[in-house]
């Protein structure tokens, strides 16, 4: 044994069977002999000097060995001893291994399917969803239509009329032949511009999954308000989509457009759905809630199906925002928004509203302090036999109140007038010359 190697830190790694590893610290110092005196240290230091006494070579071989077990021995021994009771205890106590390895203690030859984590690959599997939208599309594809229409044009360019052409989706509602479309899709009146004016639609077509053939079609009625309209061939025995349920649509979940983008008829795209109840506004101001989707939507797709994993209409595609940096951003009509819509233009060939006739501008409070008003709706403009003005509101009144709910915005007032039927009663608040008073209203049909 080399003395010098007495004075050093030895760290030895002992490795157990089954792969962890032990630290076993010596002691800082060591010296032999059992009372440490100082006569040792030059034995200590010294490996070169020489003694001829037996008594002190016996003493020496005896100090010696009493100093390799205390010194190395013992620890190693015990530092075994102790390293085997730890591994046992961890591996041991399933909760302890469990702690430590985690999913990893089955390579001990024990399983642990409590904490193993195991993917839900009926939510990822790329064939699940591949199955979803065939099927889908299989569904609905024979509820969509492709639409062209064609319009008389004036120019001013030319002096003359000439012809242009559009292309739409639509969505077969009933077996008898109605189909549900855009309002812009069949009324030119959104196409005209200072350049050229665009007629009624002189013809329009229809053309049905797998089939060829031109059905002409005529338009049972438009609504400008909704951007609805329905249009009917003469053909008996179609499949009508199915309608879901807009009201329970969720953010995220996924959707489905079916049209006829760029005339490339049964098209279908994917997405999910972006948002829901988004406030949109169209070409002619004209404001409603809409369903948000990423789900490409090009020109041809108005009037096209958004469609659920069910293959359930959720929506009529009616608007995308287009533009440098702007990329999959669509709008559909939720679909619970347009049954009494479209059930009302099928009954009356048009949509029956209630109506005030009032023209107003919208009053905020530094307007209000600037002319000396108060916050609200300042009344313009009144229609002549109107159902305002027979009830006696004038112009220059500020309606701060309906059915006494506080109000500062035409669609506020709209919203609260929406919700009532033709012939029923509506209470004004209105403000005049400093003091408020309440006006009863009844409601006409709109013009």
């Amino acid at each position: 044994m080399d003395e010098n190697n007495n004075q050093e830190n030895i760290n030895k790694e002992n490795i157990n069977n089954e792969g962890i590893h032990q630290t076993v610290v010596k002691p800082e110092s060591t010296k032999f002999g059992s009372n440490g005196d100082n006569s040792f240290k030059s034995i200590v230091t010294n490996s070169n000097t020489s003694y001829s006494s037996f008594q002190e070579k016996k003493d020496k071989k005896s100090s010696n060995g009493n100093g390799f077990v205390k010194t190395v021995l013992l620890p190693f021994t015990c530092g075994v001893l102790g390293a085997g009771i730890v591994v046992g205890t961890c591996f041991g106590v399933p909760s302890i291994r469990e702690g430590i390895l985690g999913t990893q203690a089955s390579a001990f030859g024990e399983s642990n399917t409590s904490t193993t984590i195991n993917p839900n690959t009926e939510q990822i599997s790329l064939l699940d969803y591949s199955d979803t939208a065939v099927g889908v599309a299989k569904k609905v594809l024979p509820s969509i239509v492709g639409i062209n229409v064609t319009y008389s044009v004036n120019s001013i360019f030319y002096g003359n009329q000439g012809t242009a052409t559009a292309q739409g989706s639509g969505v077969i509602i009933s077996e008898d032949g109605y189909i549900l479309t855009n309002n812009h899709v069949v009324n030119s009146s959104t196409s005209s511009s200072s350049f050229y004016e665009l007629g009624k639609a002189s013809k329009i077509t229809v053309q049905l999954y797998n089939d060829d053939t031109e059905y002409e079609a005529e338009i049972v009625g438009t609504d400008e308000q909704t951007d609805l309209a329905v249009i009917k061939i003469d053909k008996d025995g179609l499949t009508a989509a199915e309608l879901g349920d807009s009201d329970s649509v969720q953010v995220g979940e996924f959707c489905m457009a079916i049209g006829n983008p760029l005339g490339l008829g049964s098209t279908v795209t994917d997405g999910i759905v972006s948002a829901v109840n988004r406030t949109v506004i169209d070409e002619d101001g004209n404001s409603y809630e809409a369903i948000q989707t990423n789900a490409a939507i090009n020109s041809g797709n108005s009037g096209g199906a958004l469609v659920n994993s069910q293959g359930q209409v959720i929506g009529i595609n009616t608007l995308k925002v287009s533009g440098e940096g702007v990329e999959g951003v669509g709008f559909a009509i939720p679909i619970n928004s347009t049954k009494d819509i479209y059930e009302q233009l099928i009954q009356y060939n048009k949509v029956k509203r209630p109506y005030l006739g009032i023209g107003g501008i919208e009053v905020d409070e530094e307007t209000a302090r600037v002319n000396n008003l108060t916050v609200g709706i300042y009344v313009k403009t009144l229609e002549t036999f109107s159902a305002a003005e027979k009830a006696g509101v004038r112009v220059g009144d500020v309606i701060i109140k309906a059915d006494g709910q506080d109000i500062e915005t035409m669609d506020e007032l709209n919203a609260i007038k929406n919700q009532k039927e033709i012939g029923d009663k509506m209470t004004l608040t209105i403000w005049r010359n400093g003091k408020t008073q309440d006006i009863e209203v009844t409601l006409q049909e709109q013009p």
